[in-house]
């Protein structure tokens, strides 16, 4: 390495005080919707700052950013440090000058000192974007909580009011039918009635459960039996779209405290959507795992999945992917509900490579 003269050694520390404090003030002005931009600007003041300031590259990896100057070295002589987040290391700042022109006695003692720094500073960011996206995250989850409750209470309240006209009209409908001999398109026009009539009722008994309105009936009992005929009573759609189904369950009892109805509810819901997005010959799984203090059901599918702008609303009412006339918007939104008064949780998330998978914890109660 060359000699360095006391003026030279002048610039160099004011090249790296004038980097740390581009580097404060990017990120003190940091939108925290931009953070890559910003760590890009970061590692440019980095590259600036370098004895050798025309060869230097920079590179952050980490388990979230792989930011890279374009002409970074295949095999590179270079100085390193870790980015830590909460004492946790989540990745690395390589400084680095290509071999053999250089060697490591080319960087600094001070050099060292900064990338330190920079990374400590890089590290502060990245914590309070995490604290940023947790409180987002918490808000969110709050929000619709709030949301769901009131349509809870909205919901049972509609359905209450609607039970008993339901009731009259399919009691009185059904009455009229033993009336009607003669006439066969009046006792059509009655059997239509009746059907829609029962056709409402179901929907009342779906917001009921969304709202937790049903009365519970919680036993202690195998779960596996349940599931099997869950599915073996779906059999007829699986075959309908060539839809090959793989039910991974252990043969040794699943004890669960749940109410029988409900949990078949639950399977239904999911497996017929996960049916209704599949692909002709596509593939659907349902995975159930036992851990001491759990029981979780993933169901697995190869459709298109859900898009992340809506994957938060899934769970709501009357909300659907559906075409109009194909769907209530109700399954989701019973899932949730019968799940949450289990006191247990369901999580949505995008298969790999194309569908969707739906995650059911039910706790043991």
């Amino acid at each position: 390495m060359q000699m360095i003269t006391a003026e030279e050694k002048l610039k160099e520390r004011i090249k790296e005080l004038t980097c740390l404090y581009e580097v404060t003030s990017i990120i003190v002005n940091c939108d925290y919707d931009q953070v890559e931009d910003a760590l890009k600007g970061i590692l440019h003041c980095l590259q600036k700052a370098w004895l050798f300031s025309e060869a230097a590259q920079v590179k952050l990896i980490s388990d979230q950013y792989n930011i890279v100057t374009p002409d970074f070295p295949d095999n590179p002589v270079s100085l390193e440090s870790n980015v830590m987040v909460f004492n946790k290391k989540v990745g690395e700042i390589h400084v680095a000058y290509p071999r053999p022109k250089f060697s490591e006695d080319d960087f600094l003692k001070e050099e060292e000192k900064l990338l330190i720094n920079v990374c400590l500073e890089v590290g502060n960011l990245l914590e309070r974007k995490q604290i940023k996206d947790n409180e987002i995250i918490i808000k969110r989850k709050m929000e619709r909580a709030d949301r769901l409750g009131i349509l809870g209470e909205i919901t049972a309240g509609i359905a209450h009011e609607l039970n008993t006209p339901l009731a009259n009209i399919l009691g009185f409908a059904e009455l009229l039918k033993t009336r009607i001999t003669q006439d066969t398109q009046a006792s059509k026009d009655v059997d239509k009635i009746i059907n829609s009539a029962i056709f409402s009722r179901e929907v009342v008994k779906k917001l009921m459960f969304f709202a937790c309105e049903m009365p519970q009936q919680m036993s202690l009992v195998n779960i596996g039996p349940i599931i099997v005929n869950a599915i073996n009573l779906m059999e007829p759609s699986f075959k309908k779209k060539k839809i090959v189904h793989k039910l991974n369950i252990s043969a040794e009892p699943i004890l669960l405290r749940v109410d029988t109805i409900q949990l078949t509810q639950v399977i239904f819901n999911l497996v017929l959507n996960a049916i209704y997005f599949s692909p002709v010959k596509g593939e659907i799984k349902i995975d159930v795992e036992e851990t001491k203090n759990m029981v979780e059901i993933t169901i697995t599918d190869e459709g298109p999945g859900i898009d992340r702008k809506i994957s938060d609303k899934i769970f709501e009412p009357f909300y659907s992917t559906k075409p109009v006339g194909e769907g209530s918007g109700l399954g989701l939104s019973v899932v949730h509900g019968i799940v949450k008064s289990h006191k247990g949780a369901i999580k949505y998330k995008s298969n790999k490579p194309k569908g969707a998978i739906f995650t059911v914890d039910f706790p043991k109660i």
